[in-house]
C-alpha cells in the first residue's frame, strides 16, 4: 500500500507539489485567523451630520476676558456633530473694536465657518468690509475673498487679491495680512497704491 502511494506520488510530482502547497497555505491561513488580532471595526460613518440647524439667527462671541469679539447673523446655520463647528450661509458680521471711540468693522461674505471655540472664522467667497469714519479718520472699505479671521485677536489674512479704499487713497495687492487693533495692513505681492496729495490747512 505504501509502495503504491510512493509510486503514485513519484509519477505525479507536479500535482503532488500543488496539493502540498495548497494544504500548507490553507493551514497557515487557519492559524492566522485563530492566532491573529481581531479586525478593526470600520469607523467611517460618512460626512459629519448636522447636530441642529438654525434659521434667521444672531450669534455673539466673547473673549475669555468677557469682551465682545464678534457678532454675526445669517439666514441659516448648521452645527456639525463631529467637530461642533458652525457652517453659515450669507453671514453678516461685526468685528468689535478693541479701542474706545473706534467704530466696529461691518462685513459680509457668501459663506462662513466658525470653529468650536469661536476663535477662528473662515469667510468664503467674496468678502466686503466697511468701517465708518471716526475722529479725523475717513471711512474705510476692504474688498477681498476667502479671508481667515482671528476675531479675539482682531487679525485677518488672505492669499487672494485685496483692495482697501480710505477716502481718496486706494491700495491693491495680492495676499494681505491685517491687524485691526493698530490699523496695520500689509499687502504681500503685486502692490499698487494711490495717495493723493494732502490738502494744506489755510
Amino acid at each position: 500500500m505504501i509502495a503504491r502511494l510512493r509510486r503514485w506520488l513519484r509519477d505525479r510530482k507536479l500535482a503532488s507539489a500543488i496539493v502540498v502547497v495548497a494544504l500548507g497555505v490553507g493551514l497557515a491561513q487557519l492559524l492566522l485567523w485563530w492566532m491573529g488580532p481581531a479586525p478593526k471595526p470600520n469607523d467611517f460613518v460618512g460626512p459629519p451630520r448636522s447636530g441642529y440647524t438654525l434659521t434667521d439667527f444672531k450669534l455673539w462671541s466673547y473673549s475669555p476676558e468677557g469682551q465682545l469679539a464678534f457678532r454675526m447673523q445669517a439666514p441659516q446655520l448648521e452645527r456639525r456633530e463631529g467637530d461642533e463647528s458652525l457652517y453659515i450661509n450669507s453671514p453678516v458680521f461685526d468685528l468689535a473694536s478693541k479701542k474706545p471711540g473706534v467704530p466696529d468693522w461691518h462685513g459680509q461674505s457668501l459663506y462662513g465657518w466658525v470653529d468650536k471655540s469661536g476663535s477662528l472664522i473662515k469667510l468664503q467667497g467674496p468678502v466686503t468690509m466697511h468701517r465708518p469714519a471716526w475722529a479725523d479718520t475717513t471711512a474705510t472699505d476692504l474688498v477681498s475673498s476667502d479671508v481667515t479671521v482671528w476675531p479675539k485677536e482682531n487679525r485677518m489674512e488672505t492669499a487672494a487679491p485685496a483692495q482697501m479704499t480710505q477716502g481718496d487713497s486706494r491700495m491693491d495687492g495680492v495676499g494681505m495680512r491685517a491687524n485691526l487693533n493698530d490699523n496695520h495692513l500689509e499687502l504681500l505681492d503685486n502692490v499698487h497704491a494711490t495717495f493723493p496729495p494732502r490738502k494744506r490747512k489755510s
